[in-house]
């Protein structure tokens, strides 16, 4: 049973460092962009503030090296990633942080930390201690109700990452089974309750992912319909506009005359500056009179 519970901590060690190494890439932007952008300090802070009380926790548990060294490499994370945030954050929001990490990272550990090994003697310091964490590590894992609330009532799995969801699954249920071995209620309580939400959120995932897959397709449908309903429209209005560009030409533009009619004008007007026209028509009155006198 004991190499049984050690292969299993050893498991939810990778399995933990894994997590607590998935923000790297993030603060590698960060580093890279020298801005925490829009990112949010707080997860990063009440982390830090879990994982330092589970190491405290560790040290104080028979037997909690697995404990001690998950949580270890956990903080010594944490603090690189909230000294980053602190160094790339905002003015306004870098105050604030400074704050909030110097009440919650170092003030509250270190009075809790005193108090337990300054008024408490014997079990009741892992007892408080177990306590504490417990309270934590539930909290950390009921943040992503709100996200499953909105998976229900979008009925979409856009706003809850499966790599999240499967990992505190996975997680939890190392921790518990690690818990049930070695009898620590105090590691068994949050991580059941890991073990319990993490399935909830898979179950939603895997009803609500088709569904998620179709309206995507549906709303790519819709817009590539609107971009082509757009260009026929578009089109349209061109064809429309030369149609009227061409009639407005047309009817500004005069009309050329005619070969036929340029020839006799030309011709009208030669014979009418020729001498001999008005011998022709006196010719014709002269007959014209004669005819009315017969």
């Amino acid at each position: 049973m004991a190499s049984l519970s050690f292969i299993i901590g050893i498991i939810g060690n990778v399995i933990s460092i894994l997590m607590f190494a998935s923000p790297i890439k993030t603060f590698k932007q960060v580093v890279k962009k020298k801005s925490t952008e829009n990112y949010k300090g707080l997860p990063y802070i009440t982390t830090l503030l879990s994982t330092t009380l589970w190491t405290f926790y560790g040290l104080l548990k028979p037997g909690g090296l697995l404990v001690v060294t998950v949580n270890g490499a956990g903080a010594a994370l944490h603090i690189i990633y909230v000294s980053l945030f602190l160094i790339y954050a905002p003015k306004n929001i870098k105050v604030k942080s400074i704050k909030l990490v110097g009440i919650l990272d170092m003030v509250f550990p270190a009075v809790v930390i005193a108090v337990i090994l300054l008024v408490f003697r014997g079990g009741m310091r892992l007892t408080l201690a177990g306590i504490l964490c417990a309270a934590l590590t539930i909290g950390m894992y009921a943040a992503p109700l709100s996200a499953m609330r909105t998976v229900i009532q979008m009925k979409s799995v856009k706003y809850m990452p499966f790599s999240l969801s499967f990992f505190q699954f996975l997680n939890g249920g190392v921790w518990f089974a690690y818990a049930m071995l070695v009898k620590d209620v105090y590691i068994g309580v949050p991580n059941g309750v890991g073990f319990v939400l993490g399935s909830a959120q898979l179950v939603l995932y895997m009803m609500y992912k088709n569904k998620s897959s179709k309206e995507s397709e549906e709303r790519e449908v819709e817009e590539g319909s609107a971009h082509l309903f757009k260009g026929v429209v578009q089109m349209k209005d061109f064809n429309e506009t030369s149609e009227d560009n061409t009639s407005l030409n047309k009817e500004h533009s005069l009309p050329k005359p005619s070969l036929a009619r340029q020839y006799s004008q030309k011709v009208m007007k030669t014979l009418s500056l020729n001498p001999y026209d008005l011998g022709l028509y006196e010719e014709k009155d002269i007959e014209i009179g004669a005819k009315e006198d017969q």
